[in-house]
């Protein structure tokens, strides 16, 4: 067998068993010695800006929770391995049948962007951390991850005002 013939195929596992499932079909990779069936398996991972009490944190988390993907040339032995690793509830495809994902499908992945996640939403009350507004309360009008900013409506001489902030600006009353 070839790693030419060699596809991808998405395995479901239990959430939060994504690394040690790896771990395991690996070790069972070895020891059946099955490298030149099994090429790569992969929980992938993505770089997240997280902004919490206004301060901003990249962390790596994983790109499909539940889900482990694996190159590999599909037939029996290959499928028992992997189907009977511990923590592994089954292939992705229609019944028991693995399909294999298409060109299309990995391109998708690979282009991904990064996610930002952050601790408020439109309509959450949020303390402004810093500049004139500092320690004042607002809420989120609108959120813009593109440009990781955020507008507030704050209360001026008892007229809503809309401010533009960056998201390291304000943190979450919650």
């Amino acid at each position: 067998m070839a790693a030419e013939d060699a596809k991808w195929y998405v395995v479901h596992t239990y959430s939060g068993y994504e690394n040690k499932v790896k771990a395991n079909i690996e070790k069972a990779i070895e020891n059946r010695n099955m490298q030149d069936r099994i090429f790569e398996v992969s929980v992938p991972l993505q770089n997240v800006v997280e902004f919490k009490d206004g301060s901003r944190k990249e962390v790596q988390k994983k790109m499909f929770p539940g889900y482990v993907l694996i190159r590999m040339v599909m037939d029996d032995d290959t499928w028992y391995v992997v189907r009977n690793t511990r923590g592994v509830t089954g292939f992705v495809g229609p019944g028991s049948k693995p399909v294999p994902l298409t060109q299309t499908d990995l391109d998708n992945m690979a282009v991904r962007p990064d996610e930002i996640a952050i601790d408020f939403e439109v309509g959450d009350v949020v303390t402004i951390t810093n500049g004139s507004w500092e320690n004042s309360s607002a809420v989120v009008k609108e959120i813009n991850t593109k440009a990781q900013t955020v507008k507030v409506g704050i209360d001026m001489f008892g007229k809503e005002t809309l401010v533009e902030l960056d998201f390291t600006d304000v943190k979450s009353e919650n």
